[in-house]
């Protein structure tokens, strides 16, 4: 009878609900979106500048994607799963 007992109450529940993990996925695929919109670019003569390093995809697109990202990731974890609509 204390087993039965002991195995209800540890019986193991996820932290965040469905709605939370999209949230949290939707934002690591922005996060990646803009790291990746980030990388590339330079030259392979150390002498030679490229100037596409100050491109406007590399300056404000990505860094902006990036905090976007990391803004949905703060929502998702502050998200409530359990609470019910308003009606």
């Amino acid at each position: 009878m204390g087993e039965q007992k002991r195995k209800e109450e540890s019986k193991s529940e996820f932290i965040f609900g469905k709605k939370n993990y999209k949230f949290l996925f939707i934002g690591l695929a922005f996060i990646v979106v803009g790291f990746i919109l980030m990388s590339g670019g330079g030259s392979d003569d150390p002498n030679v500048f490229d100037e596409s390093i100050y491109s406007w995809r590399r300056i404000r697109l990505a860094p902006t994607l990036v905090l976007i990202g990391f803004g949905i990731q703060v929502y998702a974890i502050l998200l409530n799963p359990n609470k019910e609509p308003k009606k």
